[in-house]
């Protein structure tokens, strides 16, 4: 099992916004839904594009390069099914988000 390792304050990450930090390299991208933090691998599984910059609506997030449209809470894409966004394990300790690649 993978170890969970801090990436971020719980400050960093407003509801609504997502939040791009690196985790050994990988880009992460951070939500905060309602008080409920999720983490994806922040790089689009299309074109790579940047998820932790997409806008978020009605808790999807819009890959900012080409629109398409992930669940926050599991990865999956509305747009093509068979491409989701990976999800990581996340937990929050104290002020503190960890994810676990």
């Amino acid at each position: 099992m993978s170890e969970f390792k801090p990436v971020a304050k719980l400050a960093e990450v407003p509801e609504g916004r997502g939040h791009t930090t690196y985790l050994e390299g990988r880009q992460v991208a951070l939500f905060n839904l309602g008080g409920e933090i999720f983490a994806l691998d922040g790089a689009c599984p299309h074109k790579q594009g940047p998820l932790g910059h997409g806008h978020c609506e009605n808790g999807n997030v819009y890959c900012p390069m080409h629109g398409w449209q992930f669940d926050i809470r599991t990865g999956a894409c509305v747009d093509f099914p068979e491409k989701p966004a990976t999800r990581l394990a996340v937990r929050v300790v104290g002020e503190t988000i960890e994810v676990a690649l």
